[in-house]
C-alpha cells in the first residue's frame, strides 16, 4: 500500500518545478517531520504490545481495520496537507500504524531472539534508506517514469497479501515480504528523486509517501526474519 501525491508544475518542466533552494527546503523539513513520525510510531507500537489490544485483529477483521484506517488517514492527509492541521493529521496516522505494527513485533518478540531481529530489521531498513538517498543525489536521470510501473507492482502485491491472509501461507508471506522490500526501496529511491528534482512541492505529503516506503520495508524484513530466523524455546 502506498499513497503518490505529487504536484509537479509540468508548464515548468521535470525538474524545474521549484528553485534550488526551495528544493532543499522542502527535503529538509521532510527529513526533520520524517525523524518526527517515528516517535508516534513507537509510541504506538510499544502500548499496542503492552496491552495486546491488536491481538484479536486476526485474519478478515484485522485487514478491514488497517485498510480502513490507513485509507482513512490518508485522505484526510492529503485534505489537510496545506494547512496547520496537516502535520497533527500525518502524526495521529504514524500512531495508528504504529499500533497496527505491534500484533507483529509481539510475535516476533515471542522467539529466543526476538529482540535481535527487531533489531536487525531496523538496521536493515536504516541501510535501504542509506543506499536509496545516496543514489537519489547521484543518478541524473529523470526517473518519474517509474512511478506507474511501481504503482502497478504495489497493487499486485496488496492483492496477493489480501489473499495470504486468508491462504494463510508462510511461502507466500516470504515471497509477498521479499517483492515488497524490492518494491518500495524503489518507490523510496522515486519519492527521494522526486523531491530532489522539485517534483514534490508538498512537505507532508512528502513525508507521507516516505514513511509509507519505510514503514513496509521495515514490516516486511522483520516478517522474513521472524519466518527465516525465528528461534523458539
Amino acid at each position: 500500500m502506498n499513497d503518490r501525491v505529487t504536484t509537479l508544475d509540468t508548464s515548468a518542466g521535470y525538474g524545474q518545478a521549484l528553485p534550488q533552494a526551495e528544493r532543499q527546503r522542502v527535503l529538509r523539513n521532510t527529513y526533520w517531520l520524517l525523524a518526527l513520525s517515528m516517535l508516534p510510531t513507537v509510541l504506538g507500537a510499544w502500548i499496542g504490545v503492552a496491552t495486546g489490544i491488536t491481538q484479536s485483529l486476526t485474519g478478515g477483521l484485522g485487514l478491514m481495520v488497517f485498510l480502513g484506517g490507513a485509507f482513512g488517514f490518508m485522505f484526510a492527509i492529503e485534505k489537510t496537507k496545506n494547512s496547520a492541521a496537516g502535520v497533527p493529521v500525518l502524526l495521529a496516522f504514524t500512531f495508528f500504524m504504529g499500533l497496527m505494527l505491534s500484533r507483529l513485533i509481539a510475535m516476533v518478540l515471542g522467539f529466543k531472539n526476538g529482540s535481535e531481529l527487531i533489531m536487525t530489521a531496523f538496521g536493515g531498513t536504516a541501510g535501504v534508506f542509506f543506499v536509496m538517498a545516496s543514489l537519489a543525489t547521484v543518478i541524473k536521470r529523470d526517473l518519474s517514469g517509474m512511478g506507474k510501473w511501481l504503482f502497478v507492482g504495489a497493487m499486485v502485491l496488496m492483492v496477493g497479501a489480501i489473499i495470504n491472509v486468508f491462504v494463510g501461507s508462510s511461502a507466500g508471506m516470504m515471497a509477498i515480504s521479499v517483492a515488497a522490500i524490492g518494491i518500495f526501496s524503489a518507490f523510496m529511491l522515486y519519492d527521494l528523486k522526486q523531491i530532489m528534482d522539485g517534483g514534490e512541492t508538498n512537505y507532508i505529503s512528502a513525508t507521507l509517501a516516505l514513511y509509507l516506503d519505510l514503514f513496509n520495508v521495515f514490516q516486511s524484513l522483520l516478517a522474513l526474519l521472524g519466518i527465516a530466523g525465528g528461534e523458539r524455546d
